[in-house]
Parts: structure tokens; C-alpha cells; sequence
């Protein structure tokens, strides 16, 4: 029986449940008249935009050994090339709560003697309707760094549309070392050709000196709906598992995250259709195709980090359910055996 109180594989049935009610609707809409249909559409619309900003996400992310081991490799990957870079500028196209900064702020108080790291820069982009939240982002971040000493400055790029996105808005230092981060961002330029193209080529044109990227390892981008709602069950029924595990014990979180976020994400990936449809997950051999359309070249995660990361997860209570391994020289991390997320790393060819 489905329930949103019950053991991880009936609250996913409850909210998939909900899910396949909402398509049944978006059909039934096709058969109605004009004014009915603008009724039932604001309301079923309600149910299909992903939620992005949920208060226990942080606590998630901290816990969750997934995202611990991205933000590791992520961070010893950026050091890596950056090995002599004093000024670094880091461009962030969905910092969220920035936790992944965190570690690379650790690791960067903690690194070399040699060529030490001067100045941190972060510019993260966002929209008007986030600017609080960037902000407070900005302040934690900067509060942090204050307590490593390092020398750190927060900006924000407010952008409506991806389409206002320009080189310009940037405003680039010749002495810096710019690095770009997608996070769990570009799935929602799948199916939006002319976007993606902007991004891209915005991305290019500030020459990165590395372009790291994490997405969820999933295909629900299918034309066929039963193989898009297979691939579906895998993703959710594993992140259902995962954050009972993670967060036992907080129950009020956890049900926060699978009423919001969860439930938007099932909803948007099930019941959207064509441009409602913001969320296209596809698995790293797509996101390969396509950036080497745009002239990027895969290059090598920083793998020798992979003992660390294995040492983390020994001291994780839950490490024992995660699973790596590579995929030419991308990183796909999954949860109990299943795919969840894959990290790779990105130069702009001829760079």
C-alpha cells in the first residue's frame, strides 16, 4: 500500500502515484474546452515545476556520502589544474547552498606551500527571485573563509533568462584563474537547444581553465513514457532509500525533502510534457556527444583523490552502500549498485 508515512518503497508508490493522477489530468485536458482547460492546467502546474530551495537540503548534502565524495574529487580536480594559479575565480551556475566550496576552501587553507592561493573570487548565477538566498550563500561562504584566512569576495549575476547571460557580466581579472561549475544545472537546458547553445557558448568565451560538471546518472529523457517511467522508479526508488538512510532519525527533514523536492522532481520527470518538461536527466555518454559538439575536450578527474574518498566512506555509517567507478574519465557514483550521479571534468579545446 502507498503512503507518505510508510517505508521508503511505499512513499516513492504514494508519490509516483501522484505523479501518474497528474498525467491522467494533463490528458484529460486534450478532450475539454479552452476555458476548462486554463482552469485545470494552472492547477496541475502547480505539481510540475521542480523545487530547487527546500531548508534540509544543507543537512542532506552534509550527510549524504554522494555529494561529499563529488565536492572531494570536484576540489582536488580544481587544484590540480589550477596547480600554480594565486587568483582563482570560480563561476558557479547553481551554488545552492555552496557546500561544495566549503571543501575546496578546507583544501585550499590546508594545501601547498608553494604557490599558495592569494584570493578566492566566486560569482554565482541566479535569478532576481534568488537573490536572498544567493546572498545569505555569499555570507556563509564569506564567514567560512574568514575562519581559515583565506581572502575571499562573493558576487551575483542576476539574469531573467539564460539568454541575458554575457561574457561582460563576469567582469574577468586578466591575473585570475577561472574555473566553471554545473551543478545538477544543465539537465534543465535539455530540450532547449537555443539555450543550451547561449550557455555554451558563454562558457567558452571565458576560457575556463576547467569546466567540472555534476549531473544525475539517468536516462529519463525517453520519447517512450513506460521506458522513461522504468528508468524513473530505479533513480527515485534508490535517492527514496539513500535519505531515509542519511537522515535517520530526522524524520521532520526527510519529510521535507520528499514533499518538496522529491515530489516536484517525480512529478515534473512523469507528468510534464514538451516545454513544462524541465527536467531531462541523460547519462554522461550524452552529455560527452554533446559537449564535444561545443568544442570541449573530457579531460582526467583528479583520481589519485579516490583513496581519500574510499577512506571517507569507510568512516561513513552508510559508505558500504555506495558504489564507483569510471567511465572513460568521468566518475559515476550510485547508491546499493544504482547509477545516481556522475562527475567529469572539461577543458575548451585548443585552449
Amino acid at each position: 500500500m502507498s503512503s507518505p508515512i510508510g517505508s521508503p518503497l511505499q512513499r516513492l508508490a504514494f508519490y509516483v502515484s501522484e505523479a501518474l493522477s497528474v498525467k491522467i489530468d494533463q490528458e484529460n485536458m486534450k478532450h475539454e474546452t479552452n476555458e476548462k482547460k486554463k482552469k485545470r492546467k494552472n492547477v496541475v502546474l502547480r505539481h510540475l515545476e521542480p523545487t530547487k530551495h527546500v531548508n534540509s537540503i544543507p543537512a542532506y548534502y552534509k550527510q549524504f556520502p554522494v555529494t561529499q565524495i563529488t565536492n572531494l574529487i570536484g576540489s582536488h580536480t580544481i587544484l590540480w589544474y589550477l596547480d600554480k594559479a594565486r587568483k582563482i575565480h570560480a563561476v558557479d551556475l547553481e551554488i545552492r547552498s555552496g557546500v561544495q566550496w566549503v571543501q575546496f576552501m578546507q583544501d585550499v587553507a590546508a594545501g601547498r606551500s608553494e604557490n599558495p592561493v592569494d584570493h578566492i573570487r566566486i560569482t554565482a548565477v541566479g535569478s532576481a527571485s534568488k537573490r536572498l538566498i544567493l546572498e545569505e550563500t555569499g555570507r556563509e561562504l564569506a564567514r567560512f573563509a574568514d575562519s581559515v584566512n583565506l581572502k575571499f569576495t562573493f558576487g551575483v549575476v542576476l539574469v531573467e533568462d539564460v539568454l541575458e547571460l554575457d561574457r561582460d557580466l563576469f567582469d574577468l581579472n586578466a591575473d585570475e584563474s577561472v574555473v566553471v561549475y554545473a551543478y545538477y544545472t544543465l539537465v534543465t537546458l535539455v530540450g532547449r537547444a537555443e539555450r543550451l547553445d547561449h550557455v555554451m557558448e558563454v562558457i567558452r568565451s571565458l576560457s575556463p581553465c576547467i569546466m567540472l560538471v555534476t549531473e544525475i546518472e539517468a536516462n529519463c529523457n525517453c520519447p517512450s513514457f513506460i521506458e522513461r517511467f522504468v528508468e524513473s522508479l530505479f533513480l527515485f526508488g534508490a535517492l527514496f532509500d539513500s535519505l531515509s538512510d542519511c537522515l535517520k532519525g530526522q524524520e521532520t527533514s526527510r519529510v521535507d525533502i520528499e514533499s518538496t523536492l522529491f515530489r516536484s522532481s517525480i512529478n515534473n520527470v512523469l507528468a510534464a510534457e514538451e516545454e513544462e518538461r524541465m527536467l531531462r536527466h541523460v547519462p554522461v555518454h550524452v552529455w560527452r556527444a554533446c559537449f564535444d559538439g561545443f568544442g570541449m575536450l573530457e579531460t582526467e578527474l583528479s583520481f589519485s583523490s579516490l583513496d581519500q574518498a574510499n577512506w571517507l566512506l569507510r568512516e561513513c555509517s552508510n559508505g558500504s552502500s555506495i558504489t564507483m567507478w569510471r567511465n572513460g574519465g568521468c566518475l559515476i557514483i550510485g547508491w546499493k549498485g544504482t547509477a545516481l550521479t556522475s562527475l567529469s571534468a572539461w577543458k575548451v579545446r585548443n585552449h
